[in-house]
């Protein structure tokens, strides 16, 4: 139960006290009530302990945990600025590539300039709209697949082939080309190598917990991520360095020409560097998100065939196959935006937002001091009984009257952030999570492998900086026959 607090005045903010929370013991902090494989689950039993807002003490780092949306609010929306910065994982240091990352670098002109391209090059409407070919082009490639292995009855494991097409999605909305097939095993190399990164970045490391040990890397796991980052960064030089000797003779006239463009510019302020460096942010968050995202989908809708049942109506009833699924009928299908909402309620893909305080600020009359870690517990507000009406069941039903989107209005329900650090691919996200699930179910029936029941499902969470599930989803493709009102 939720201990309630309001807020108090004060004129001197150095007066108040820091958040309540567990026992901190020399060296150690709080460490030995945390689950680092089950941080988020952890952090949510303790807060009901210690109530909404608490001091986790890890190592030597102060660290304020928020789980409930009013607070989140205030941290978010009132004090966004002096919030805005990241914590950096020592890892994420390697190559100096929190110098020039768009998810690392603190509130500032060059952070902002990142945002700016961005918006303008990449995650533009004009852009998107530009690039729909490319990413139905994609679909049908995965159709394909999924035909071949239905017609040979073969398991397909969901999360990969998700993966695969998110990723050549991405790499032919920037480059033009498809970086990986269903078939060659380099997608799987993509795979892990990311999944190598992102669990580099979010395991526990003791240079994080006490500073003064950085410079040793006592775990090595900053040279570890050095050579994760060299494999993918030499990968984007090898494309970069072909268009450049290519010259202007075959413009493709996509995200990778503008960048050139802006490079060839007198007086840019950014470097072949920081085009790269950004190019690993973009894989390495958008394509691991957007792939489990859809794995959790289809899980959800295979342990409740009820739900997949009004989802396949529907899709029936707004598309035809004798053309291709384009964007905008993801604003006709009702249902299938309330499943992916419900979805992220519960599985959160960045169950954790991690934050940093660069200045001293009073969050409900508590203290948060400077330099402290702040961590927004998202997990634990979608599970809350206050705010969700049978919260640990998957209703979809219950956003279908729901005015709140993804975009960070409603702070119950901010699966992509909101502020300043909110998912800046959030607009791409979406088209091709609903999309791509789109073409599966209205293509397609599933059923588990092995002759599994949904009751056996394990729907066990992976915690990372992306909640996976702990087991992969395999299951089968079945044709059927449809007629297209």
């Amino acid at each position: 139960m939720y201990i309630l607090v309001f807020s108090r005045s004060s004129k001197n903010s150095k007066s108040l006290k820091l958040p309540p929370g567990p026992p901190s013991y020399p060296l150690i902090g709080s460490i030995l009530q945390l689950c680092p494989t089950k941080l988020h689950q952890a952090l949510s039993k303790l807060s009901k302990t210690y109530g909404p807002i608490m001091t986790v003490k890890i190592g030597t780092i102060t660290t304020v945990v928020i789980s409930s949306p009013i607070l989140t609010k205030q941290a978010l929306h009132k004090h966004d600025q002096a919030l805005a910065s990241r914590f950096v994982p020592d890892s994420v240091q390697a190559l100096s590539h929190d110098k020039a990352s768009l998810v690392f670098l603190p509130d500032s002109t060059k952070w902002k300039a990142f945002r700016k391209l961005c918006a303008t090059k990449i995650f533009s409407p004009q852009q998107l709209h530009s690039s729909q070919a490319l990413r139905q082009k994609k679909l049908k490639d995965l159709l394909d697949f999924v035909h071949e292995n239905c017609q040979k009855g073969r398991v397909i494991d969901i999360g990969e082939i998700a993966f695969t097409t998110v990723l050549n999605s991405i790499s032919n909305t920037l480059f033009s080309i498809d970086l990986a097939s269903y078939s060659s095993g380099i997608s799987q190399k993509f795979r892990n190598v990311i999944t190598c990164i992102l669990e580099e970045a979010s395991k526990p490391n003791i240079a994080d917990y006490y500073p003064i040990l950085r410079r040793l890397d006592p775990q090595g796991a900053r040279r570890r991520m050095k050579k994760y980052y060299k494999t993918l960064l030499d990968v984007f030089d090898c494309i970069v360095e072909e268009r450049l000797k290519r010259g202007d003779s075959l413009k493709e006239s996509d995200v990778l020409d503008s960048f050139i463009d802006i490079l060839r510019s007198e007086n840019s302020e950014f470097t072949r560097q920081d085009m790269l460096h950004l190019f690993l942010d973009l894989f390495t968050a958008g394509i691991d998100t957007t792939a489990a995202t859809i794995e959790w989908v289809m899980a959800e809708l295979l342990c409740n065939p009820d739900k997949l049942t009004i989802i396949r109506r529907e899709l029936q009833q707004v598309l035809c196959k004798e053309r291709e699924l384009e964007d905008s009928d993801i604003s006709k299908l009702n249902y299938l935006q309330a499943v992916v909402k419900e979805t992220l309620r519960l599985h959160p893909t960045a169950p954790v937002l991690i934050h940093k305080s660069v200045a001293e600020v009073d969050i409900c009359g508590f203290r948060v001091p400077i330099d402290a870690q702040v961590l927004v517990n998202l997990w634990t507000m979608g599970r809350d009984s206050s705010i969700w009406t049978d919260p640990n069941s998957f209703l979809p039903e219950r956003f279908l009257d729901n005015e709140g989107g993804v975009r960070g209005e409603d702070f119950g329900f901010i699966p992509f952030g909101s502020g300043r650090r909110m998912c800046p691919g959030i607009v791409l996200a979406n088209r091709v999570v609903h999309t791509m699930l789109a073409s599966l179910l209205f293509h397609f029936d599933w059923k588990l492998a092995d002759g599994s029941k949904a009751k056996d499902m394990d729907m066990t969470e992976k915690f990372g900086i992306t909640l996976h599930k702990i087991k992969p989803l395999m299951a089968i493709p079945i044709k059927e026959q449809r007629m297209c009102n």
